[in-house]
């Protein structure tokens, strides 16, 4: 059988994703990513330590803090600093995840690679998980074909629930294990206080704000503001400005662009209107007309925040995606 190398995190779903590959006779490897100092990547550790010694394969550490903080936190303090709201896990599975995985099968002789996002492949196509409240795949929006042609998502034709069933029939000590953070990380941004003004026309000075970075659009708690509720509609960098609203419709929009794009396919797909567009992990896919770099929804979406990827599919296949 193949050799695939599995990123096993010391939690439910990548433990269990490496056992139902050793079931199924492939020759595995796990690999865990150091990341962070933290006691969560330490006790990750310890726990994939102890997966692998269960399920009777190999493991290998990759000490990738430098890489870690290069190319994921040093973006994520970049872009909020820029008044932005960036995605870490997209950037992560990019530049981190993927990409060491794959170097790493190449080192060792391995066919393919593993993770236990909750994603599914099919014919070249990346397509949304079984388990539509776990699905991962709007994460995954910047992987190529070739990328793809070497990955395996044991998990992403399962529910959370079996997951949890299938860890304790292989016996392993993970399904009280912490559900992994989207910020894997600590940060500290440094206050830079301006004014809070309502929304034009009125205009009118509220308060001040604490520092744009800790607002995003759409934010409705922690602004500091009696008699409301208000809502952040905007931010203006130049001014150093925070705009709010009382009008929660305000925040509600048709039109987005985007930019660097990229198409799981390889090619820009066509005009549709039968496109759905996510512009948040949690957000329900929305009906959508795709024109080259603009989105023009059926509706009006809520919060569409600068810095968030925007995700296209049809049906159950993720199309690519792009940055807000």
């Amino acid at each position: 059988m193949p050799k695939v190398i599995v990123a096993i995190s010391g939690g439910t779903d990548s433990s269990v994703a490496a056992a139902l590959l050793k079931r199924a006779g492939f020759d595995v490897v796990g690999v865990f990513f150091r990341l962070y100092d933290s006691s969560g990547f330490r006790g990750g550790e310890k726990r994939a330590k102890k997966i692998a010694k269960i399920l009777k394969i190999p493991i290998q550490v990759l000490d990738l803090r430098k890489e870690f903080k290069e190319m994921v936190i040093d973006y994520f303090l970049k872009e909020y600093k820029a008044g932005r709201t960036p995605n870490p896990c997209v950037v992560c599975n990019k530049e981190i995840k993927f990409k060491f995985l794959l170097k790493k099968a190449r080192v060792l002789g391995a066919d393919l690679v593993a993770t236990g996002h909750y994603a599914r492949l099919k014919q070249g196509k990346l397509l949304r998980a079984k388990d539509k409240e776990k699905d991962q795949s709007y994460f995954l929006w910047q992987l190529s074909q070739k990328q793809l042609k070497r990955v395996l998502f044991p998990v992403g034709g399962y529910i959370k629930e079996e997951v949890k069933i299938l860890a304790r029939k292989f016996k392993l000590p993970v399904f009280e294990a912490p559900e992994s953070q989207e910020v894997c990380f600590e940060f500290s941004l440094q206050q830079n206080p301006g004014p809070i003004r309502y929304a034009p026309p009125g205009g009118a000075y509220l308060g001040n704000h604490q520092g744009l970075a800790f607002y995003t659009i759409g934010q409705r708690k922690r602004i500091g503001l009696s008699g409301g509720p208000y809502w952040v509609l905007d931010k203006d960098l130049k001014k150093n400005l925070l705009i709010v609203t009382k009008n929660e419709r305000d925040l509600y929009k048709k039109e987005l662009t985007f930019k660097k794009a990229n198409w799981v396919s390889g090619k820009t797909p066509k005009i549709s209107p039968k496109i759905k567009a996510k512009i948040r992990y949690r957000h329900k896919p929305a009906s959508a007309i795709l024109d080259k770099n603009k989105v023009i929804f059926t509706r009006p979406q809520r919060a569409i925040t600068p810095g968030q990827s925007v995700v296209f599919y049809r049906g159950q296949a993720l199309l690519g995606g792009g940055i807000l």
